[in-house]
């Protein structure tokens, strides 16, 4: 049986600041490391103290979340741009309200390859061809529990890739989640079924929250 348990990056310096994310790179806020200590808490709870991998985006807010994770493991992070963000191109780093002047939606027709008409931006598409040969060279290996840490649409390419869903087909993919959410995947042994067990869970940061309180 294989596990793999996707997690997105939580808060970060420009989700408060409502600057365009990206591969703009900022720090986890105060609260965002408290919520990653959360969210590697779940994870203790979840996965035991078994063999287990652990892989990160790069960029800050990604990799500070996973070292957080592994700490609690004792573990090493494996970093890897491949599981970045999309880059918005020059729009990273700008006010939110930047890029909601000049974004152009994807048509219908061709959501794959477009850039949002943003000068550098990646296409959906772009962000596939990086993420998809990624997560199947991790899902390969032998290990039966990993952990990835990442960023929200990224998110859906990793679980796509998981489904083995072709590149082409993943125009419309779409999971929403929530910052410090935990997406768990399973494949079982004996039909080889690739199942969303977990669905960009983040009860575990509500339950933080009430504690707090």
């Amino acid at each position: 049986m294989k596990d793999l348990f996707v997690v997105t990056h939580t808060e970060s310096i420009h989700h408060v600041e409502d600057k365009v994310g990206g591969w703009y790179d900022t720090d986890l806020t105060t609260r965002g490391m408290q919520d990653a200590e959360a969210t590697a808490e779940r994870l203790v709870a979840l996965v035991g103290r078994g063999e287990v991998e652990i892989y990160s985006s790069d960029l800050r807010r990604a990799a500070q979340t996973a070292a957080i994770i592994a700490g609690r493991f004792g573990l090493d992070v494996v970093e890897t741009a491949d599981l970045r963000e999309i880059s918005y191109g020059v729009a990273g780093g700008q006010p939110q309200e930047w890029l909601d002047a000049r974004y152009r939606p994807a048509p219908d027709d061709n959501r794959l390859d477009h850039d949002c008409g943003i000068e550098g931006a990646e296409s959906r598409r772009d962000v596939a061809v990086r993420v998809f040969p990624c997560v199947g060279a991790i899902v390969d290996r032998p290990c039966a529990t990993q952990i990835i840490v990442t960023h929200g649409f990224t998110l859906s390419l990793v679980i796509a890739a998981w489904m083995k869903i072709p590149i082409d087909a993943t125009g419309f993919v779409s999971f929403p989640a929530k910052s410090g959410s935990i997406t768990h995947l399973r494949q079982d042994d004996l039909f080889r079924n690739r199942a969303v067990i977990r669905l960009a869970d983040a009860a575990h940061l509500n339950a933080a929250v009430s504690q707090q309180s």
